[in-house]
């Protein structure tokens, strides 16, 4: 397959591509490198099958020759990121994915969304499955991601029934791995810089806020293998709105089509993710306490079912494991 990433260059792109490419597909790595790094993909450069184009997905956009698939990934997506691009997080969540799945549609091409947990917002449901719609804020300050990504997904849909374009939509959960910026704010960045560098670590709250934390190795698994699954429905089918309205009132469906979460279900509180980076990288850190940002989300934890069920998917990377791994990597880039 020949296969466009937006946000390639990113901390997902990047792994991204690796995989894909070690699969013998070719990829299209287009950034314009707001969040994303060069130093992601330099050992890509010179590759037979891997280019790069520095671009916004915002703008007008064309690829010249033929694309089996389109994988949005472009996008600000750390709280430090989307709060100090605000508008930009907008823009690529709405008119980005406007442009690229119109480019999907002209080349007949595959199109997976990257959509996150977030779009849950601090729910009032745990664990969160794909049939909860979710308890957002549109207007607070880490709303622009969410809600950026609730539009993409609609209109991703809308392509989906209106155009019967080949479309997957995968809910990203907490992930974590090497590429990961120093400064990006996000929790496990955050606690093993700050460890590693002799700093107090920063729990917001008391840190009996969960989350569940994935390996990079793992999510690309899971993405890949719903990028490449074959549709279950024809073009009659994803255009038939009788079909449709019927499916939709199934609260278990089961089609690729529809959202699938991807995550890791164990859940820990942040507390605990704490005091765990600090065993592995055998600081002295102590552990301060700052007040929450607003609507921060009490939980976060995946129901993995369809993924289970239409993947075959779960996490296999221990999450001790993956913690060293990425504290490694960070030993060397900081």
């Amino acid at each position: 397959m020949r296969i466009l990433i937006t946000g390639g260059a990113g901390f997902l792109g990047s792994h991204l591509s690796d995989r894909l490419l070690q699969a013998g597909h070719s990829v299209i790595c287009m950034d314009n490198l707001l969040t994303g790094q060069m130093d992601n993909i330099a050992h890509l450069l010179g590759h037979e099958r891997f280019s790069f184009v520095k671009y916004n997905v915002c703008d007008y956009l064309h690829v010249e020759g033929p694309l089996d698939a389109v994988m949005h990934f472009a996008s600000p997506a750390s709280p430090q990121d989307y709060l100090e691009f605000p508008i930009a997080t907008l823009k690529v969540g709405a008119l980005g994915t406007h442009k690229v799945l119109g480019l999907a549609k002209a080349k007949g091409a595959r199109f997976l969304l990257a959509s996150t947990s977030e779009v849950y917002g601090d729910p009032l449901v745990n664990p969160q499955p794909e049939s909860y719609w979710g308890n957002v804020n549109p207007i607070s300050p880490r709303g622009v991601y969410d809600e950026a990504k609730r539009f993409a997904e609609a209109l991703t849909m809308a392509y989906h029934r209106y155009h019967a374009l080949d479309t997957r939509i995968v809910r990203i959960f907490n992930t974590f791995g090497p590429r990961m910026r120093p400064n990006d704010g996000r929790v496990v960045s955050n606690f093993i810089v700050q460890a590693l560098r002799g700093k107090p670590l920063s729990v917001f709250g008391d840190g009996s806020q969960t989350r569940s934390f994935c390996y990079v190795d793992d999510l690309v698994r899971g993405i890949t293998g719903l990028l490449l699954l074959d549709s279950d429905r024809s073009v009659e089918q994803r255009t038939d709105r009788k079909f449709l309205v019927t499916q939709n009132k199934d609260a278990d469906a089961s089609s690729m089509h529809d959202p699938v979460n991807i995550g890791n279900p164990r859940e820990l509180t942040v507390l605990e993710i704490a005091k765990l980076v600090l065993e592995l990288t055998r600081s002295a850190s102590p552990i301060t306490h700052h007040p929450l940002p607003a609507d921060d989300p009490k939980v976060r934890r995946p129901d993995i079912s369809r993924a289970r069920t239409l993947l075959k998917w779960e996490p296999q990377v221990p999450l001790d494991d993956a913690l060293l791994r990425t504290i490694e990597y960070f030993r060397k880039v900081i």
